[in-house]
């Protein structure tokens, strides 16, 4: 019976999605407004269009989506395309190995490191180990142990890489999600725990994630005084009121039917033999690099290769064990980079930012909506992208608007100047966090196929919205940075005029 009914996705669904791509490649350029819209841009706004409502309707599997977003971007955006869709009057074209090199994105490399430590970690029955002491302060209710996994990420997230974060504890998340019965909604909340508590234990401190580093760098070199300590005592207590929004959320949305969590250790249980400590050595020793990348000056993603290169040249990572690597969830992040790397090649992004007529809004419309840009934006390219392309823009508008003799300061200024809008510019990057593509930690929860893209997006809506609305309040009324001297707003806008330039 179940055979025979109606397939809405693909009869109805699939049919609508490439409809609306097609209009939109195909309508005149100025339909979109935009002065000066390329022929690649207008394809990129078609692809972008359909890649977001394929991965949100699951129409077909997301990393096969992911691949045609390359295969038709390489045939007609790219320099070595398709001759009638890449020619000189079509508009900036993107370099061919720019978008190739998404299925070898640093990124992804971090992924395959973190899978490949994930997949030791359970077969030398590391993860239990971990699991047992890391959650052991929080007892055995399911609950608990869903608050254990959202502190515990978030605190990682304040000082590390979150990818490499979301990547460590994914070892720790299968015993735990084996412990569970099947049919227990409270797997996708724990799965989901990942992204939700990397992602904004990220906003934490200065390092946590690279759009506060980029919010922080704009800011000092415009002698805007945002130590790591002003930072971090005013975005800490965020992060802790959101971690506890997101706890409650998780449990209303995704209850758990067990009452308790057993970690069980299976009884094969191996002896101490030579294999297991290596793979002990080898899974602590990438935790600490990671933990010290600022010190060591060791990139997280170069860190993630060296467990593959020892435990391979060692013989405890066979070719047996690269079957168990997620080769889907790879290939879906490489979409994701691979739309990006368009948005930006083409200059799209650009043009759509600079297109928002921020100079002629009102001081709350400009926070709003240059908010919703960045947290738009950041759920399909990357985050740091993102800030990079946005905040120079904001600090020429933001300073202009904090002027003494601009008629808006006085306005400006109660909300908290432009100290507060950039901040809150690097709050938005964080907390977006729709789809598998929005950030490395979501396609590492969507790697436990235990995480729905509607489920993803569902938490995602609204942790954003929760977190957008507490931002703006948080750092323009409850807890504002200092606003800034008149002579460092001249050097501000000196500052971001370079970097425009």
């Amino acid at each position: 019976m179940s055979k025979n009914r109606f397939n809405v996705k693909l009869f109805v669904l699939l049919p609508i999605v490439l409809i609306v791509t097609v209009f939109l490649w195909a309508v005149p350029t100025s339909f979109f407004g935009i002065d000066a819209l390329t022929a690649t841009q207008q394809r990129v706004i078609a692809l972008f269009v359909f890649a977001a409502m394929m991965w949100m309707f699951e129409i077909i599997p997301n990393w096969t989506t992911s691949l045609l977003i390359i295969v038709v971007s390489l045939l007609t955006i790219s320099d070595k395309g398709i001759a009638f869709f890449c020619n000189a009057d079509a508009g900036t074209l993107v370099p061919y190995k720019s978008i190739m090199s998404a299925f070898a994105d640093p990124v992804v490399m971090l992924f395959l490191g973190g899978f490949v430590l994930a997949i030791m970690a359970s077969k030398y029955g590391l993860d239990v180990t971990l699991a047992r002491i890391l959650l052991a302060p929080f007892g055995k209710n399911p609950r608990m142990v869903l608050l254990g996994f959202l502190l515990v990420i978030s605190i990682f997230s304040m000082f590390m890489s979150n990818t490499a974060t979301a990547a460590m504890m994914l070892a720790l998340l299968t015993p735990v999600l084996s412990a569970l019965p099947d049919g227990d909604k409270g797997k996708i909340g724990l799965a989901l725990s990942i992204p939700v508590a990397a992602n904004i234990g990220g906003i934490g401190t200065p390092i946590g994630t690279p759009p506060n580093a980029t919010a922080v760098k704009f800011l000092t070199e415009a002698n805007f005084d945002v130590s790591f300590s002003a930072w971090a005592v005013r975005m800490v207590p965020y992060v802790i009121i959101m971690i506890v929004i997101a706890w409650v959320l998780l449990q209303l949305l995704f209850p758990f039917k067990a009452k308790e969590v057993v970690l069980q250790i299976k009884k094969d249980d191996r002896k101490l033999d030579w294999k297991t400590v290596v793979v002990w050595i080898v899974f602590f020793g990438t935790i600490l690099l990671w933990a010290t990348e600022q010190a060591t000056g060791i990139n997280s993603n170069v860190v993630a290769l060296i467990p593959l290169g020892i435990l391979t040249a060692c013989g405890i990572f066979t070719k047996e064990d690269i079957k168990e690597i997620n080769w889907s969830v790879l290939w879906l992040v490489a979409g994701g980079f691979a739309l990006g790397t368009c948005l930006q090649g083409t200059g799209l992004a650009k043009v759509l930012i600079e297109a928002i007529p921020f100079g002629n809004m009102n001081i709350i419309a400009v926070f709003i909506v240059a908010g919703l840009v960045c947290y738009f934006l950041s759920n399909f390219i990357s985050n740091s992208a993102t800030a990079a392309l946005l905040i120079p823009i904001l600090i020429v508008v933001a300073t202009a608007m904090e002027a003494p003799e601009a008629a808006s300061h006085d306005a400006f200024v109660a909300l908290g100047g432009t100290q507060a809008m950039i901040s809150f510019i690097a709050v938005c990057a964080s907390i977006a966090m729709l789809l598998p593509i929005s950030t490395p930690p979501n396609a590492i929860a969507s790697s436990t196929g235990m995480v729905a893209t509607k489920d993803m997006a569902k938490v995602g809506l609204i942790i954003g919205l929760v977190g957008f609305v507490l931002g703006f309040f948080w750092l323009t009324k409850i807890f504002p940075f200092d606003v800034a001297a008149p002579e460092a707003i001249d050097a501000a806008v000196e500052s971001a005029t370079e970097v425009l330039k």
